[in-house]
């Protein structure tokens, strides 16, 4: 999808995301994720009170894992809940990338004229998560992966670092764990402890000083939980992390390797939500969009070294965009794991200098369903505030994907 010289654009004219809850443990625990995903909905089309909720022409919700209380069409329920019977929904699974890709889906059809307003939303609830066939999650893979988790399983114990599978004759390992796969770019790229620490520690530090600052309450929706209380802040961010705190954890994935607890993202819940409409309605309601949805990419390579997804899903919507890495002002960039955000900004050749100048996931928290929709909120604040144009999100996403979408600043 690029720049089209005719035809309607595509625009965002509200963002809410919700604080993001550690998981099991955290302050989002007892929320349903079909509730929380509702209020988020809610609070961005309180944004746009000249609005009509009946006129929105679809519902999309990205979801990481779709099952248990997460299935049964979640953007559909949301749209019940909310009263809004007339109103389509559906639920949209593309990994840690689910909610990048609604909003790329409503985007599509703005552009060919087939819808005027669309909500695109995300939601990830861990701590809600079935757990296993007694809570009706049965074992959905595909048997002929076996052979290639044995060989990566082999690889590891061996300590080779990652090299083509199909060298050997063996399939990619589609169901290889994200630590595993974080460890294998490590290896691949080079990427040292001591530079995933200092990368984590900058991740904090920029979340502390945001608070500070007073950005995350205007990024933040406040969620009401069921027994009426508030939340109103992230749980993950710390005070005062230095990179000499974060030498002394041990690797969680490999005994002898280099991504620790404090050098990737956490567990998480959490809901987010965009409003998109045509730049011609928005126009007929008098709102000032916040943003242009210039165009994404999407990429794909080896599911055992994912986390490298993001280099040419970038090169991909910035070619679309018809522009390159020097147009873009600021870059949100998911920290899923130190060990891969480093390299991908090597090869994508931008500095951290213009990439999560208020911290990422490392600090804030990953809910997977949620992460492309919250990256969009907190790039579209940073923008304001930076009073910049060009913004990239982009991530890595499971089963060895990439995706990157490129906004201008309108508002």
């Amino acid at each position: 999808m690029g720049v089209s010289a005719g035809g309607p654009q595509a625009v965002i004219v509200a963002a809410a995301r919700s604080p993001i809850g550690r998981a099991y443990k955290g302050s989002l625990r007892d929320m349903r994720p079909d509730d929380l995903a509702a209020q988020l909905v809610r609070a961005a089309l309180d944004q746009v009170p000249a609005l009509d909720p009946g006129e929105i022409d679809d519902l999309q919700m990205g979801c990481g894992q779709p099952a248990g209380e997460q299935g049964y069409g979640l953007g559909r329920a949301v749209a019940v809940l909310l009263g809004l019977d007339a109103v389509p929904g559906a639920t949209v699974q593309r990994y840690c990338a689910s909610s990048l890709q609604t909003t790329r889906t409503a985007a599509h059809a703005i552009r060919v004229g087939e819808a005027d307003v669309v909500v695109s939303a995300g939601v990830e609830c861990v701590s809600r998560y079935a757990r296993g066939k007694s809570d009706g999650m049965p074992d959905t893979r595909n048997p002929v992966f076996a052979e290639a988790t044995e060989c990566t399983e082999r690889r590891r114990v061996d300590g080779e670092p990652w090299k083509d599978p199909r060298l050997d004759g063996h399939l990619p390992d589609l169901y290889v764990a994200m630590g595993e796969t974080a460890e294998n770019v490590a290896g691949l790229c080079r990427v040292s402890r001591a530079a995933q620490d200092e990368f984590a520690a900058l991740s904090q530090n920029r979340a502390e000083a945001s608070i500070a600052s007073g950005f995350f309450a205007r990024d933040i929706t406040p969620v009401t939980l069921p027994d009426g209380s508030v939340v109103v802040a992230d749980d993950g961010p710390r005070a005062g992390v230095t990179v000499e705190k974060l030498a002394g954890l041990a690797p969680v994935f490999r005994e002898d390797g280099t991504v620790t607890a404090g050098n990737c993202c956490p567990l998480n819940d959490g809901a987010a939500a965009l409003v998109l409409m045509s730049d011609t309605r928005a126009a007929e309601l008098g709102i000032t969009p916040l943003a242009r949805v210039v165009a994404t990419g999407v990429s794909a390579l080896s599911p055992e070294i994912m986390g490298l997804g993001p280099v040419a899903a970038v090169e991909r919507a910035l070619a679309h965009a018809g522009m390159t890495i020097g147009d873009v002002d600021l870059m949100e960039v998911n920290e899923a794991f130190a060990a891969q955000v480093l390299p991908c900004l090597d090869k994508i050749e931008v500095g951290v200098d213009r990439v999560n100048v208020h911290g990422g996931a490392i600090a804030l928290g990953h809910p997977f369903g949620q992460t492309g929709a919250r990256l969009t909120t907190t790039l579209l604040h940073g923008l304001q505030d930076a009073d910049a144009e060009v913004g990239v999100v982009t991530m890595c996403a499971a089963g060895g994907q990439g995706m990157a979408l490129v906004i201008e600043r309108v508002g």
